[in-house]
């Protein structure tokens, strides 16, 4: 029987959920996560998930909305996931088909989508039309078996502080600003409002404001290290950024030394983080700390028909 596929439903949560999981456990995406992006989401990503089902179970899932945080209009993504268990069975193309559709009602003119590093998927991928563009590296730390190395030195003035102990976190907004428009990838990521960062990232559930780290001089966060959780063992670094003016001192390397070192202590076992394959200090600072590879994406990109 060829799967059916629908708008998600409140009851879909758990099911789309272990789909994730299945698919791309090295992605941290739960059911509070999960439930959080259906329902506070910025408007202006018009986030929505389909599922595909079959014969009543939940086999696939595509999560689906606009770029919006790009100055560049017209983008959207389309990421499918199909349980490794059922795949080969149509799920895939069906979700695609429906989610492209979903993105041409948006408004949207190309759909990037974020695909496996594995033959089958890159494969579908460039049958229907996606053209290959940037690497990305999944790595794990295992903070139960790893030894950290010694903390690095702060520069004169510099403080380290968790994000909880901010009185305002518009400092961190301005700082993740400044950091994220020239980080490696296709999209420049850099038109975000203060109202739709807060309400992206600031509150976001998984996000541990006291796991979250950042270097602060003179009230300005000149570094930062986003900490994420499932509240259980595993934990995910968010973005990691220095500000352009403040860079090759060690500061990135510090707001994560600290913030590992508090999740160990928090009991948290499994550190993830991801990089861009082209930024080389990150994956050296990353390396450095003890991270290893455990996975990767390709981005890929179409052009939507008119």
């Amino acid at each position: 029987m060829a799967p059916v596929v629908r708008p998600l439903r409140p009851a879909d949560v758990p099911a789309v959920a272990e789909v994730l999981a299945a698919a791309a456990p090295y992605q941290m995406m739960t059911e509070e996560w999960l439930s959080w992006r259906l329902t506070g989401a910025p408007a202006v990503e018009r986030f929505g998930v389909l599922v595909a089902e079959s014969a009543g179970t939940v086999v696939g899932a595509a999560r689906t909305g606009l770029l919006h945080e790009s100055a560049d209009p017209g983008l959207g993504f389309a990421n499918l996931s199909v349980h490794p268990q059922r795949r080969g069975g149509g799920a895939g193309t069906a979700l695609l088909v429906a989610a492209e559709r979903r993105l041409a009602e948006l408004g949207a003119v190309a759909a990037y989508a974020q695909v496996a590093d594995d033959p089958a998927s890159t494969g579908f991928a460039e049958r229907r039309g996606y053209r290959r563009g940037r690497r990305a590296e999944f790595l794990l730390l295992d903070l139960a078996e790893a030894e950290l190395p010694s903390a690095p030195a702060l520069p004169a003035g510099v403080r380290l502080l968790a994000a909880a102990e901010l009185p305002d976190p518009h400092p961190l907004y301005l700082a993740d600003l400044d950091a994220s428009r020239d980080e490696p990838g296709e999209v420049t990521m850099d038109e975000i409002s203060y109202a739709d960062w807060r309400t992206a990232y600031w509150e976001r559930p998984d996000l541990d404001r006291d796991l979250t780290t950042v270097a602060v001089r003179d009230g300005e966060v000149l570094a930062f290290g986003f900490a994420l959780t499932d509240g259980r063992t595993r934990y995910r670094s968010g973005m990691t950024g220095t500000r352009r003016g403040h860079r090759g001192r060690g500061l990135a390397r510090a707001v994560k030394h600290r913030s590992l070192s508090r999740a160990r202590a928090a009991g948290l076992r499994y550190a993830y983080t991801s990089n861009d394959a082209g930024n080389v200090p990150m994956l050296t600072l990353n390396r450095g700390l003890g991270y290893r590879p455990v996975a990767a994406e390709w981005r890929y990109l179409r052009d939507l028909p008119g």
